[in-house]
């Protein structure tokens, strides 16, 4: 059975919007990493036990998304930090929210979340889960 997700993929087309959106804004940590004798680095951003890796659209690495293209992505990431918190960082950051705060439904329990996107227009989705 499926236990979790270990990590997932981003095509982009700018390294450092990608990394200002992540890591400045959304406070990730950018590492790179080669696999094995391939002298080739790959960057990725870490954020509790999971990372997003990223593949440059110019560049792009194998095996991958049989359509690899930046802008369709769409994830939701679950925050400690309040929404409305949230909402002033991105109002402060003149990123435009696509909706919310609202309240939708998770996989574990409802949430109350708030929808923006990254450089590639992939949408992201902030939410804090509400205990019932």
């Amino acid at each position: 059975m499926i236990q979790s997700i270990d990590h997932i993929v981003l095509t982009i087309t700018d390294l450092n919007k990608t990394v200002f959106f992540y890591c400045d804004v959304l406070g990730m940590k950018l590492e790179e990493f080669k696999l094995g004798s391939n002298r080739e680095i790959r960057k990725c951003l870490k954020f509790g036990n999971q990372k997003i890796n990223l593949h440059e659209n110019n560049n792009l690495i194998k095996p991958g998304a049989k359509v690899a293209k930046p802008g369709t992505g769409d994830i939701c990431f679950i925050s400690d930090k309040n929404i409305l918190e949230w909402e002033k960082i991105f109002i402060r950051n003149n990123i435009k929210i696509e909706q919310g705060p609202i309240k939708q439904i998770g996989a574990s329990s409802d949430l109350y979340s708030i929808y923006i996107r990254d450089p590639d227009e992939n949408l992201i989705e902030i939410s804090n889960r509400i205990n019932i």
